[in-house]
């Protein structure tokens, strides 16, 4: 990331939604002008209702030039029309993935504790490895947990850019910042904020925004 930059904020959905009141307020949250990214993270649910929900998610993304990234399923991406996908462990492969959605969409991969991972789907053209859970997490149960230096140690040697993630809010993100992660992936932190999600979203962008002045 360069110094100039700073890092973005990577907005997860929580993994149940209602959808037609849960699209009102993501509306309200994507109209803070907070969330750089925004991935659909749907568990334990058909394709029809990943489906509708993209239908209900991707124009509202376009129409604020958010990138739609939708969690685990190449196959369903790349029909919708989502800008990319996520996979992780259990998922499809970095090869499947991308072989699916092509070079122009983006393939973003969980790497959890593991920089030779990171280092061997960056090679191959990983658009972004993620890593964490850096703090503990309600969402869901962490495979690991990380510190900060595996950023610094990252940032160092790679320009493939990065994502920290597990547990993070307002409080927690300033570490994470300076170790030098290019995107802050957020659900809890934002949906479950006191003063509602548009503030959760608002407090992360402006502690971002404090740590790299």
């Amino acid at each position: 990331m360069n110094s100039d930059e700073l890092a973005g904020l990577y907005l997860l959905t929580p993994p149940k939604i209602d959808l037609a009141p849960f699209g009102e307020k993501l509306k309200s949250v994507l109209d803070t002008g907070a969330v750089d990214c925004l991935q659909l993270r749907l568990k334990d649910v058909s394709d029809d209702e990943i489906r509708k929900a993209i239908d209900t998610i991707l124009p509202m993304c376009v129409d604020r030039d958010i990138p739609l990234i939708l969690n685990d399923r190449p196959d369903i991406a790349r029909k919708s029309g989502c800008d990319g996908v996520h996979v992780g462990e259990g998922d499809a492969s970095y090869d499947e993935a991308r072989a699916i959605m092509g070079e122009e969409h983006i393939v973003g991969v969980s790497c959890y504790d593991s920089r030779h991972k990171a280092m061997i789907v960056g090679d191959k053209g990983a658009d972004y490895v993620a890593f964490g859970a850096f703090y503990p997490t309600q969402t869901k149960e962490a495979k690991t947990s990380v510190t900060p230096e595996i950023l610094e140690i990252w940032t160092t040697f790679t320009t493939v850019p990065c994502v920290a993630i597990g547990g993070i809010t307002a409080e927690n993100v300033a570490p994470l910042v300076l170790a030098g992660a290019d995107f802050i992936a957020v659900t809890g932190g934002v949906w479950n904020h006191p003063d509602g999600p548009e503030a959760g979203a608002k407090a992360i962008k402006a502690a971002i925004a404090a740590t790299e002045i």
